[in-house]
């Protein structure tokens, strides 16, 4: 019997240590799920039709210049942004809403493994809005989110008609979006804020002159994007894309979520600054949001009175099979040319783009289709290159918004309701030039290219 004491004596301290790391692996994991639930809420935001992650940096710049982690806040890009002609339709580099939730909700999944939260907030542009309420009411994610913001979101179409397009997605009398908003149009224990304009949404409007059919009535209105049972907020003045991407949207949205108004509207800077995204290309004229294996980036620092190039390039890589272009740490101030060559070289684009404010993983880089025919330039029918100005975030309005190319108008903004986000003027090309382009006072200087039909000039302006 002593024996045995004895022996069971020597055992016990091993045994104890034994439960003691047991339980302080329990008390650490737990600790860890405590953090993470503590932490903010992870934020997602979805991009809208055709478009991209990118779009968002402004809003996640917000964010994190009033305090939010970087490491809650998260652009998804999703595959084949375009929509289907109708939710079942299977087309070729085109979506579903089946196909766009189920995207979604890989990226949730792999948010919340990654973050260790066990909801999201999900903000949603546009289609991007469909998208999420989609996951949320038939896709299983009432049970991963906390907070649903969808930002001119067509939630009761873009038209609502038994006769046109009946079975289209953005169509209100469509199956799809009467099975949306069917009962309820918000789903219990999540949080609905939809936010709207008042009057200069091209998508919310009881004609169709914005969308090139002045005789057509919508069958909808401002009202469109507001969904019964959330909280609806009035953005006055804000175009289609501003309602998402605009300070105002941010200040919205930053309410919602935390319950506290942001101390500042402004992005304000960071010291060191490090940039990454995606290239991705475009098929038969639509964005694929795929990564493209072999394109051939190259990153010049550009003077910013010329546009010419002050070196060699500061960075250049081949793109693997994740498409990723970065890491690249960008000087704070300068203006920078990305270069952009497709796998079989058949475009390549130069696109500008003002200094950096902050750090960002989703610069991505979409190359274009092949570009247009030239378009003769005067009295002498000199060939000629083109100059395209981009405006993402927002679009151009007459009265509202000034873009000047070498100091005149550019043309093709038409008056009334914003419509458009982009223009192209075209310049001789019998050498390279310099062209400033201007857009409500902001200056970025580009340089038109030797006479190439593959070559695309884009200045990119960051501002909504």
């Amino acid at each position: 019997m002593t024996r045995m004491f004895n022996l069971i004596a020597a055992r016990l301290p091993a045994a104890m240590l034994a439960l003691s790391l047991i339980s302080d692996s329990t008390e650490r994991a737990q600790s860890r799920r405590f953090a993470a639930e503590a932490a903010p809420v992870p934020i997602v935001f979805v991009h809208g039709n055709g478009d991209h992650a990118g779009l968002w940096d402004n809003t996640i710049w917000r964010f994190e210049s009033n305090g939010y982690p970087r490491d809650r806040l998260y652009a998804v890009d999703l595959p084949h942004p375009l929509a289907s002609s109708t939710p079942s339709a299977r087309e070729t580099n085109r979506s579903t809403p089946d196909d766009q939730a189920a995207a979604l909700a890989a990226f949730v999944t792999r948010v919340l493994i990654r973050t260790g939260a066990s909801k999201v907030a999900l903000v949603g542009s546009s289609r991007g809005g469909l998208t999420i309420r989609h996951y949320v009411r038939f896709g299983g994610g009432a049970a991963h989110v906390s907070h649903v913001i969808t930002c001119g979101t067509p939630n009761h179409g873009v038209m609502a008609s038994a006769s046109m397009q009946p079975e289209n997605e953005f169509n209100g009398f469509s199956p799809y979006l009467r099975a949306l908003n069917g009962g309820s149009e918000v789903v219990r224990d999540v949080r609905f804020l939809a936010l709207r304009s008042d009057s200069l949404d091209k998508y919310a409007q009881a004609t169709g002159a914005a969308l090139g059919a002045p005789g057509m009535q919508t069958g909808v209105d401002a009202m469109s994007p507001a969904l019964k049972g959330a909280t609806n907020i009035v953005l006055p003045g804000t175009d289609h894309r501003e309602v998402a991407f605009g300070p105002e949207a941010f200040a919205a949205q930053y309410r919602f979520i935390t319950g506290r108004a942001p101390r500042t509207l402004d992005i304000e800077p960071e010291s060191v600054i490090v940039l990454n995204g995606m290239v991705s290309g475009t098929v038969a004229g639509a964005p694929t949001n795929l990564p493209l294996r072999g394109a051939q980036v190259l990153v010049h620092e550009t003077d910013a009175a010329t546009g010419k190039r002050v070196a060699e390039a500061v960075h250049r890589v081949t793109t693997r099979d994740d498409g990723q272009w970065g890491p690249f740490r960008a000087r704070a101030g300068a203006v920078y040319e990305f270069e952009v060559v497709a796998p079989d070289s058949s475009v390549l684009l130069h696109l500008y783009r003002a200094p950096f404010l902050r750090s960002s993983q989703v610069v991505n880089l979409r190359l274009p289709a092949a570009p247009a025919r030239r378009v003769a330039v005067g009295p002498s029918n000199a060939d000629s290159v083109a100059v395209q100005v981009i405006r993402p975030r927002g679009y151009l309005g007459v009265g509202r918004d000034t873009l000047r190319f070498d100091g005149e108008l550019a043309r093709g903004i038409a008056p009334g309701v914003p419509t458009v986000d982009r223009s192209v003027r075209w310049f001789e090309a019998s050498q390279p030039r310099s062209v400033r382009t201007e857009f409500n006072g902001q200056t970025l200087v580009v340089r038109t290219q030797p006479v190439d039909r593959r070559r695309v000039v884009v200045a990119e302006f960051q501002e909504e």
